[in-house]
């Protein structure tokens, strides 16, 4: 899962280099924290948060093949 959401955060924005994902586990759930660079937040999010709604549903839809809840973050860059 991890893998799919790096391919697809790489192809959306412009500094590929930059893009981050934490997967952290649980016994239940599992959290995946996307990071990108700071001039590529608004490519992650898209236009009234639809990209952002889009990768979310696939990992949802994704997650659901491996009998665990997923949840995808999108974080401010720190830089």
């Amino acid at each position: 899962m991890k893998e799919l959401i790096i391919y697809i955060a790489k192809s959306l924005v412009d500094e590929p280099d930059k893009v981050e994902v934490e997967e952290i586990a649980g016994e239940r759930t599992v959290v995946y924290e996307l990071k990108v660079g700071k001039n590529d937040i608004g490519k992650i999010i898209g236009k009234a948060g639809k990209t952002a709604k889009a990768i979310r549903t696939i990992v949802t839809a994704s997650s659901m093949k491996v009998g665990k809840r997923a949840v995808l973050e999108i974080l401010e860059p720190s830089e």
